[in-house]
């Protein structure tokens, strides 16, 4: 059993974050609701943080944990909101900024002494992303650090290893957020920072063979990373009795099919590709709603699924590649998101096959299935590859979906893919694809004038999906693919550039 941080989610946009900096020092931790009843063993947890919040603690239905079984039994950091209820709840003062507090700020004054504050420097730059401020502590809080314009910076509570902190370590603008974060979890929780990718990958294949034991599991392969690495690790774990379906919908890259059959083939595995793509493109002739056409697709791929694995005789489990992102989402202080489009999976599979759910990642963000993969030997070329929605070139191609269409979008997005690679910015970019637009404009080629269709380019760049930046590729580029793309494929006269982040657009269109 690896030893625990615990952080407690009072809603904050930074807490996912605070969970991946924790993580990059090699210490496991888990995200809770500030609200779940958790029963906390000092053998397993060695501390706690308490997040920040989009509430006040002065809100009437500001979230207010109780810390009767943590404070002054555990190591305690409250980060932002959680220094301003450590503050608030226990004596002290906290009321609205003069000014709001949000974005760079110095420490003029810092405790070298303190054993959170060990190896910060004086005027070291901090984040700040709040409206109310700490105006008072009870007497006996300390100050460990402030800035010139909030006092109390950070504080410790004498006599116990409870801390807060009013700024963000989590974030990339905390210049030495990292080394804060490490003396916590080192110096206060005494973390032995033994949690590794490849002890990882060790511990989770023994759970699997202890778990699965002789049982036959299938798993639904896309071709991406989060399905091939839980495929490895079962692999490796149960051997033949892991079978794998990989569906051609007939909405994947140019030769995309042949080609990740054929690297699994490598690995190993054993895998039952499906040849869908009339049946596919069949249900979804005249259908252009996003919503419509991601449901067609999730049927389809659940009734032949079912079909395939019905064919494998004595199966009881269904592996899926959730990662923890989807974990978090289920379990969120404020409930599931609202339901900005559906996301296509196998959801819909347990039900309806009778199987028990095995889900070997679903401890681990996008970035960590990529090191545990690597851990596992899997190929950098696989590892790397740009995430690609579920829906496929359905939700790329804006209105009803067509052979033609897709035909059109396949080769366009194959000229940007193979660009990307030929000048080195693939590596350099999270995602990309291309958006056939339903509409037409005017062009000359030759001394002729055309009424074709245009295609967007979408690059961004991220960690995990959840934001994201338009990636800002060169323009010595952009003109060459443009150039390519109108001589090379028939039917398009015009090429834009999205160049919206996220939020507010998403990364996909539809």
């Amino acid at each position: 059993m690896h030893e625990k941080i615990l952080i407690l989610d009072f809603g904050s946009q930074y807490t996912q974050l605070i969970a991946r900096r924790v993580r990059e020092l090699n210490v496991y931790c888990e995200i809770h609701p500030f609200n779940k009843n958790l029963k906390l063993d000092n053998s397993e947890f060695k501390g706690v943080i308490l997040s920040g919040s989009p509430f006040s603690v002065r809100d009437e239905n500001a979230p207010i944990p109780d810390l009767s079984e943590i404070k002054n039994k555990f190591p305690l950091l409250g980060v932002c909101y959680g220094a301003q209820f450590l503050a608030h709840n226990y004596g002290g003062e906290v009321l609205p900024s003069k000014h709001r507090e949000y974005g760079r700020a110095r420490l003029n004054y810092i405790d070298k002494d303190n054993k959170l504050m060990k190896g910060l420097e004086l005027d070291t730059q901090v984040w700040m992303s709040h409206g109310d401020t700490i105006t008072r502590v009870p007497e006996n809080y300390k100050v460990i650090t402030s800035t010139s314009d909030v006092k109390f910076g950070g504080f410790q509570i004498t006599g116990e290893e409870t801390y807060g902190i009013q700024f963000h370590p989590e974030v990339y603008h905390t210049t030495q957020g990292k080394q804060l974060l490490k003396n916590f979890l080192v110096n206060i929780c005494g973390c032995k920072q033994d949690w590794t990718p490849s002890v990882f990958a060790d511990d989770t294949i023994k759970e699997l063979k202890e778990k699965l034991g002789n049982d036959k599991v299938v798993l639904g392969l896309s071709g991406g990373v989060d399905s091939s690495v839980a495929a490895v690790l079962l692999h490796k774990a149960i051997g033949e009795n892991l079978t794998c379906i990989f569906v051609d919908n007939g909405l994947l890259r140019k030769n995309e099919y042949g080609k990740v059959l054929d690297s699994y083939k490598d690995m190993g595995l054993n895998v039952i590709g499906v040849d869908a793509k009339e049946q596919f493109l069949g249900q979804l002739k005249g259908i252009s709603d996003p919503e419509g056409k991601r449901k067609v697709i999730g049927r389809e791929f659940i009734e032949i699924f079912d079909k395939e694995a019905h064919k494998i005789k004595g199966v009881k489990w269904l592996a899926q590649g959730t990662i923890y992102p989807d974990v978090i989402e289920s379990i969120s202080v404020n409930g599931p998101s609202a339901t900005i489009k559906s996301h296509h999976n196998v959801g819909g599979l347990p039900a309806k096959m009778n199987l028990k759910i095995v889900e070997p990642l679903k401890l681990l963000f996008k970035d960590e299935v990529r090191r545990v993969g690597a851990s596992i030997g899997l190929k950098r070329e696989l590892l790397q590859r740009h995430p690609f929605p579920g829906p496929g070139l359905a939700i790329r191609i804006l209105g009803d979906i067509t052979h033609e269409k897709v035909s059109i979008v396949q080769e366009v997005d194959d000229i940007y893919i193979e660009g990307l690679k030929e000048y080195g910015l693939y590596d350099k970019v999270w995602q990309a694809g291309v958006i056939l637009l339903p509409v037409q404009s005017v062009g000359v080629m030759g001394d002729e004038r055309t009424y074709e269709n245009a295609v967007a380019l979408r690059a961004v760049s991220s960690t995990d999906g959840m934001t994201a930046d338009w990636s800002h590729l060169p323009y010595e580029f952009l003109a060459d693919i443009s150039n390519k793309i109108i001589n090379k494929v028939r039917g398009i006269n015009r090429v834009v550039y999205d160049i919206s982040s996220k939020p507010p657009a998403t990364i996909e269109w539809e």
